[in-house]
């Protein structure tokens, strides 16, 4: 049976991904012999000692983070010098180099196989009769006068809120207040925080809701597939549009459309020192806070399984990628219906270097549940919700609102980056070795 190009890519891929591993493996087999397997032990020590260095700097302050720090920098040098000495630093790097290329191509074929579930297509939407935008000048450094959005969003005839950065205003209020006026879409370009408030008020009144991705990290814009390096073409949703239905995560009564954070990072942000020295102040309360001696003891519950006293808790309204670092930070979607639940408990050296063997590491908890609770040895713990720092009422009980949000985006746009599906050796082989012409 005849196959596509792009089915006989995924194999070329594949069969590029298993020569290049066997080259890998050959290079060092070839040219160290059985001390091939002395380096291989000797580099994975290194970088487990490193990562401990890495946490004895976190954890302790004085003479012994200085020593720390040594250790984190020396023993990767002390590799690299035993390598030069023994005279197979170029094999290291030729196997290395090899082994890199062939989880590449082995992602590549892996993800040319995959077939896209199909969809279908968008037509554009009546363009909204009443549009309301609110705009924060601030936000991204000046991206609303730099890209002149609120003259671009008016001249497609929208109503546009410049909000008065000399005084602090309730943009929710300001947003029911235009609803009740009779806008049919509401619209923010802004922060994720700025964001998260108005599209509660929209799927509060069942509004199409618009983002607009002037904020400084646009992480919801990235994860809907909007352009964030031109916000003004964010604006096409009002001209030629589609409606997507997505989750709303909850948090106690307040929505967050990316995630809320808990434990160490939410702790340090608060700190009054935080905004003038960020560096020095993380730095002066991580020993205290990773350790227990300070801050608040978590409990998390989810789908029946309790973490105890993660140093880290990260929320997030549907799963972040974790499984491929070019997925990282990246929603792939946003309408699975169940929030994602990133815990992290590392309690010693040991179980900061089997941090090493990612999402399996018994130091990290990864699961998605349809509502988290949170407890602690405290009335009211520190939370970053869409980065902004808020203290709440102990139990925080987070859920989802499956399609709670009608989100109003222009037709054509980016879309949302993609990681390559997680390596699978045992697939790659198959697929490389089956015949030209022949269906797996």
């Amino acid at each position: 049976m005849s196959v596509s190009r792009s089915v006989l890519a995924s194999r070329w891929a594949a069969r590029g991904a298993v020569a290049a591993g066997i080259g890998a493996i050959t290079v060092m087999l070839v040219v160290a012999g059985l001390d091939s397997l002395r380096l291989l032990l000797v580099g994975a020590g290194g970088l487990g000692v490193t990562t401990a260095g890495v946490w004895w700097a976190l954890v302790h302050t004085g003479v012994v983070r200085v020593l720390a720090g040594v250790l984190a920098f020396a023993a990767p040098v002390a590799i690299v010098v035993l390598y030069v000495a023994s005279g197979l630093l170029w094999a290291v790097l030729v196997s290395i180099a090899l082994w890199v290329l062939a989880v590449f191509c082995g992602r590549v074929a892996l993800a040319g196989a995959e077939t896209a579930p199909g969809r279908a297509p968008q037509g554009a939407l009546p363009p909204p009769q009443r549009p309301y935008l609110i705009m924060n000048p601030r936000s991204g450094g000046g991206k609303v006068g730099r890209f002149r959005l609120r003259e671009k969003a008016e001249a497609l005839g929208a109503e546009v809120c410049v909000l008065d950065v000399t005084r602090e205003q309730d943009v929710a209020a300001l947003a029911r207040r235009a609803a009740d006026a009779g806008a049919d879409l509401l619209g923010v370009a802004g922060g994720d925080g700025t964001q998260a408030l108005v599209a509660a008020v929209a799927a509060e009144r069942d509004l199409p809701f618009m983002v607009v991705s002037a904020g400084t990290r646009n992480h919801f814009a990235l994860d809907l597939g909007l352009d964030r390096d031109d916000p003004s073409k964010c604006l096409d949703a009002l001209t030629d549009g589609v409606e997507l239905r997505i989750d709303l995560g909850v948090i106690n009564d307040r929505v967050f459309v990316n995630n809320a954070s808990f434990g160490a990072y939410a702790s340090v942000v608060q700190s009054p020192a935080y905004r003038d020295d960020k560096v020095r102040t993380t730095l002066r309360m991580l020993p205290d806070l990773l350790a227990h001696r300070d801050g608040p003891r978590l409990s998390v519950r989810a789908e029946g399984v309790t973490v105890e006293q993660p140093q880290a808790v990260l929320v997030s309204n549907n799963p972040y990628r974790t499984d491929d670092p070019a997925g990282l930070g990246h929603r792939e979607q946003l309408d699975s219906g169940v929030l994602g639940v990133l815990g992290v408990k590392v309690d010693s050296a040991a179980q900061a270097a089997g941090v090493l063997r990612g999402p399996r590491a018994p130091g990290l908890a990864q699961l998605t549940a349809q509502e988290v609770v949170i407890e602690a040895d405290a009335d009211a713990i520190p939370v970053g919700v869409d980065g902004e720092a808020l203290s709440l009422p102990v139990p925080v009980r987070c859920r989802i609102r499956p399609g709670a949000l009608r989100v109003r985006v222009p037709r054509d746009r980016p879309g949302v980056p993609r990681g390559r599906p997680p390596m699978d050796w045992h697939r790659v082989r198959r697929m490389a070795l089956t015949a030209v012409g022949r269906a797996e």
